[in-house]
């Protein structure tokens, strides 16, 4: 409804005024200031150390950050793994983790290590393994390649 308003406005403005169609879109697209990275991550660390946080809402936030185009801090994935072991979800924490390394893409062999550096000692504080300590890094049952026999 408001984007049609826009629109509308705009076209008589650009007909009386003679605003060019760029500066319309600027005004309309625009909105608020942008967030800072430490802002940012303070605002997840702060979501996932909240007193009273379900499975639910964990899994909430997780989907949300998996689904920006970014890979999150070592601080946010601290308090995320936190966040598991308070509710006692051991499988949540490791698909986290794996989650994590998915977002890593094509920097996975340089970023991925740096954050399991960086994390190693909240897993092991926590007690939950690593993917690779699982064995979940290579496929189980993946037939040998017919190049390579």
């Amino acid at each position: 409804m408001f984007r049609v308003t826009v629109g509308k406005v705009a076209n008589a403005m650009r007909g009386t005024v003679g605003i060019t169609s760029s500066r319309v879109v600027a005004v309309r697209y625009s909105h608020g200031a942008e967030e800072s990275a430490e802002d940012f991550d303070k605002r997840y660390e702060k979501y996932f150390n909240r007193d009273g946080i379900d499975g639910w809402e964990i899994r909430k936030g997780m989907n949300d950050l998996l689904g920006m185009d970014l890979v999150p801090s070592p601080k946010i994935i601290e308090s995320g793994l936190r966040a598991c072991r308070r509710v006692n979800d051991i499988a949540l924490a490791i698909r986290w983790m794996e989650g994590c390394k998915d977002k890593c893409g094509d920097q996975k062999a340089t970023l991925y290590p740096y954050l399991l550096e960086r994390v190693t000692p909240t897993l092991k504080e926590l007690g939950i393994p690593t993917i690779e300590e699982l064995g979940y890094d290579k496929p189980e049952l993946a037939l040998k390649s017919v190049f390579d026999m």
